[in-house]
């Protein structure tokens, strides 16, 4: 990826653009925060702009020119995006596939076709987890609303025992598994191995689910004992469609990208030699850029061609997949550059220092700075910027399991207590017909348990890996 080098990082930590001491960096940092909260939380003013502001301010309370903050700012932003950018406007492309051929609609039915009883809410996380790997968390809630709703219905389930376990699959995806935004600016910015940290992401993903979906949902199910309001089911994307394409080429197109990265990841560990043949194949197949552009190509065919739609459709669904991101990008951006702003005042060497003397372990404080900035600010994509561009220089000497592990630290974290100053909480909320309080006590305790229990296992392997 196109991004800051490790060299970089340390020489920026080691030469920053002021000369303050770590009081004074210590407050700016605070401030630079406290500046992006207030223009989230009260002033309701785009993350980007926040971000942006939030930056310069960092930078006049570090006491550093505002022309190399602006400086800084700008190279990290542009780092970010060249790094990241095509990775995210290729999901979106892959999602925007899935979802207009009626792809999602036949993995979904499928799936339930098969499952009756107790397995449903099973069922609701497989499909939610599979459906959740190309799709922004939004989007997903959109898909599968309509499912849920329709299942609980139909088959006369309490709605939280089918809604938690599609809940929980989406968020644990968005959260720990790329290619969602979050998980590929933390690779980026802590320079860890895609691949590595998806096949250890995946390792965290599954038993965190199954606790916080099916698990939980019993209790939850018990706490908040709610029927699906018939008013808030609305059409499913596939119901004009003629043809819908099959599930095996479905699920094969959205697993393709996974494969690849992972094939890759295998061959990395087990060959291990870069002149190998087979090495270089898999190092650019599994390569992100390559892995989700196959992906496209192919879904154009089994995906879209399978649904009927001609080439101008194809166009048009590519185009209108595109436009719905540009927010999503500039917030990833402007948080790159927050990020290279951070490390070139400094910040990052006064984490150093800190650490040493505080006794954390690496992966918790990474942990506990995204729940801060989560619970602050209300974007688990805002948290898992910040908290990756403030712990970074403690990755520069760390293995590439290590630093896996360290990005699936700062996604765990970024998804800690979803409350009122969360888009996400609210979109729940409305579409499950749940008061504020009932909410919290599904809805956020779900997300506090990935949080937790994420963070569990992330330590668990640490101490095996």
């Amino acid at each position: 990826m196109t991004s800051l080098s490790v060299e970089t990082l340390a020489a920026a930590a080691a030469e920053p653009i002021t000369s303050a001491g770590n009081t004074q960096l210590g407050i700016a940092v605070l401030a630079g925060i406290a500046v992006i909260v207030l223009l989230i939380t009260r002033l309701k003013l785009h993350a980007f702009l926040a971000l942006t502001l939030g930056s310069l301010a960092l930078g006049v309370f570090a006491g550093a020119p505002l022309a190399k903050t602006v400086s800084s700012f700008t190279a990290g932003l542009g780092a970010t995006v060249a790094g990241v950018g095509v990775l995210i406007a290729l999901g979106a492309i892959l999602g925007k596939l899935l979802a207009d051929s009626g792809g999602a609609d036949e993995i979904v039915d499928t799936i339930l076709a098969r499952a009756k009883g107790r397995a449903m809410p099973w069922a609701m996380v497989l499909i939610a987890s599979v459906i959740g790997l190309p799709l922004f968390f939004e989007v997903g809630i959109v898909l599968l609303i309509p499912v849920v709703l329709l299942v609980a219905k139909r088959g006369n389930y309490s709605l939280m025992r089918i809604g938690i376990p599609a809940l929980a699959g989406l968020s644990v995806m968005h959260g720990l598994i790329p290619p969602h935004p979050g998980p590929l600016v933390a690779i980026d910015a802590l320079h860890a191995n895609l691949g590595l940290t998806l096949a250890l992401g995946v390792l965290v993903a599954v038993p965190t689910v199954v606790i916080a979906g099916p698990v939980f949902s019993r209790y939850a199910a018990r706490w908040v004992d709610i029927p699906a309001p018939e008013h808030m089911i609305p059409q499913r994307p596939s119901a004009e469609l003629e043809h819908r394409p099959r599930f095996g080429a479905t699920v094969f197109t959205v697993l393709l990208p996974v494969v690849l990265m992972l094939m890759k990841a295998l061959v990395d560990i087990v060959v291990n030699d870069p002149a190998n043949a087979v090495q270089r194949v898999t190092d650019v197949a599994g390569s992100p850029l390559i892995a989700l552009l196959a992906a496209v190509l192919v879904g154009m065919f089994t995906l879209g061609r399978a649904a009927g739609f001609t080439k101008a459709r194809l166009s048009v669904t590519v185009e209108k997949s595109l436009a719905p991101i540009a927010g999503i990008l500039l917030i990833v951006g402007a948080g790159g550059g927050f990020k290279a702003t951070l490390i070139d005042v400094g910040v990052g060497q006064m984490i150093m220092d800190l650490s040493e003397n505080w006794a954390i372990p690496t992966l918790l404080l990474a942990w506990l700075i995204a729940v801060a900035i989560r619970l602050a600010t209300g974007s688990a994509t805002v948290a898992t910027i910040s908290a990756a561009g403030l712990v970074a220089p403690l990755a520069a000497g760390m293995s590439s399991t290590e630093t896996a592990l360290l990005v699936l630290a700062i996604g765990a974290g970024s998804l800690f207590f979803s409350h009122v100053n969360d888009a996400g909480f609210w979109l729940v909320k409305e579409y499950f017909g749940m008061t504020v309080g009932q909410t919290l006590k599904t809805w956020s305790v779900m997300e506090t348990i990935i949080s937790v229990v994420g963070l569990g296992f992330v330590l668990l392997l640490s101490l095996v890996l």
